[in-house]
């Protein structure tokens, strides 16, 4: 089967900074994707890419079999898009803009599909009201819906819920998971790791430019360890080297260890205490995509 996404070589770079310094990556017909990185890491960039908002210098991309340059046209029509920035026009109410981006496609007579998206992403009271005039939360609905009214395969959302309210999101994410249940594949950049780990079934992470990691979601929550321990200390200490290769991160006074096996649990606190560390709390659990993110850019 065609990949929705196909991304080959890709490179990019403005001026003296490599944006995308070779990108290979393929995303299968219906995936919930994950895009992951820190800010400046390339997300961006790769998605401007694959839209066709900026040029790479080297490269191929794909987008459901159709080239993002020689057949841009059919490139587009398979991709929607939900920009980080916050970029609409002042003049039309919510319904108008999405009228007029259907006539961007040669698409007529879409109201049905219209009324279902807005009453979907709880914009229906909102539909006559003009862009200006709605909250940042609302906006941000609003250019969701502007990407999905072409009905396109492939979605990209680009830090979606990004001051949108807990409610709301929760109700954008069921509409989401929706279209991907229907067969659209759906590609999602995010800092809440935990939209993350919960919505995708791959994830790949980016850092400077370049895929650090690129797995199934269970097998990045194990890429590290099984189990976590948190200890909190009454004042940091010096690990010793085999101590401290178990270590995932520390944070607020405390240290998180990854271990495999409940019987390393007692070896751990043992040399934490013979480093003199006081141990004033506790508690275990499993790692979260947080710990395994922090873990692959501090490893690469």
């Amino acid at each position: 089967m065609t990949p929705a996404i196909r991304i080959a070589g890709v490179t990019k770079r403005f001026r003296s900074l490599q944006a995308l310094a070779g990108v290979d990556l393929e995303v299968a017909q219906g995936e919930f994707f994950g895009l992951l990185g820190p800010n400046g890491a390339g997300k961006t960039t790769l998605i401007s890419s694959l839209s066709g908002l900026a040029r790479p210098d080297s490269g191929t991309l794909e987008v459901m079999g159709h080239d993002v340059v020689r057949d841009y046209r059919a490139a587009r029509m398979a991709l929607g898009v939900v920009p980080q920035e916050l970029v609409f026009d002042p003049f039309f109410s919510v319904r108008e803009m999405l009228v007029l981006q259907s006539g961007y496609f040669g698409i007529k007579k879409n109201d049905a599909w219209i009324d279902e998206i807005l009453h979907h992403l709880d914009l229906t009271t909102k539909a006559n009201a003009n862009m200006r005039m709605l909250s940042g939360g609302m906006k941000r609905r609003a250019l969701v819906a502007q990407a999905l009214v072409h009905r396109p395969p492939v979605i990209v959302l680009d830090e979606p819920t990004a001051g949108v309210d807990v409610e709301l999101r929760q109700g954008l994410w069921t509409f989401i998971r929706k279209l991907n249940q229907d067969g659209h594949t759906i590609v999602l950049t995010t800092h809440y790791l935990e939209e993350a780990e919960t919505l995708c079934g791959r994830i790949a992470m980016l850092k400077a430019g370049r895929i650090v990691a690129l797995d199934t979601t269970a097998n990045l929550l194990q890429r590290f360890a099984s189990h976590l321990l948190q200890v909190k200390l009454a004042a940091p200490v010096a690990l010793p080297p085999l101590l401290a290769a178990k270590l995932l991160r520390e944070a607020d006074g405390g240290l998180e260890f990854g271990f495999e096996h409940f019987d390393d649990v007692a070896d751990i606190l043992a040399g934490v205490r013979a480093a003199g560390g006081s141990i004033v709390d506790m508690a275990l659990g499993k790692p979260d995509m947080e710990q395994v993110f922090v873990g692959i850019m501090n490893q690469n």
